[in-house]
């Protein structure tokens, strides 16, 4: 296998095993009666951290060019026509991660999830069109837009705190 293809298939191809695998589990791991609310904060966690990242990639950039084009090389994956802070790809494999993880507790599916994530963010920094610190900033922006499972949380441990208890009217 061509180094260039193995590069291509970590920093490209491997988005879509993270996007089947999550669409799975919250289609199917999110019990029946909390996926309305589940997939609200999904949607919610994912726009945040979408617009986050718009907004401080337009406020800062720390290169207005990419590493393959400083070096003047070819790039080894594929890329949007920006500068690259924050790194898309990151935030939206990390984002997907996250969704996963807080709203179906899958363990394992949430552990080969953030693999990949760790995975595909090598291989966009390997194939030069991320510097680390945009991949960095791609996945801790998720991460704040993921503050939207923290209620869910604190229900569950409310939820789990007051079983049993009679209330009085």
């Amino acid at each position: 296998m061509p180094p260039d293809f193995l590069i291509r298939l970590i920093a490209d191809i491997a988005v879509v095993p993270v996007v089947l695998l999550g669409a799975y589990a919250l289609l199917f791991k999110v019990p029946k009666g909390q996926r309305f609310a589940a997939y609200s904060r999904v949607l919610m966690a994912g726009l945040t951290a979408y617009m986050l990242a718009k907004f401080i990639g337009t406020i800062y950039q720390p290169s207005e060019l990419r590493p393959f084009e400083l070096l003047g090389v070819e790039p080894g994956a594929a890329f949007l026509d920006n500068p690259g802070f924050p790194s898309d790809h990151a935030l939206f494999v990390a984002a997907i991660t996250l969704a996963v993880w807080f709203e179906t507790k899958q363990k394992v599916i949430s552990i080969i999830l953030a693999s990949l994530v760790l995975l595909i963010c090598v291989g966009r920094v390997i194939a030069l069109v991320h510097t680390p610190l945009d991949v960095v900033a791609g996945v801790a922006i998720a991460m704040v837009g993921g503050l939207w499972y923290v209620q869910t949380q604190t229900n569950r441990v409310e939820n789990r705190g007051s079983r049993g208890k009679a209330t009085s009217h």
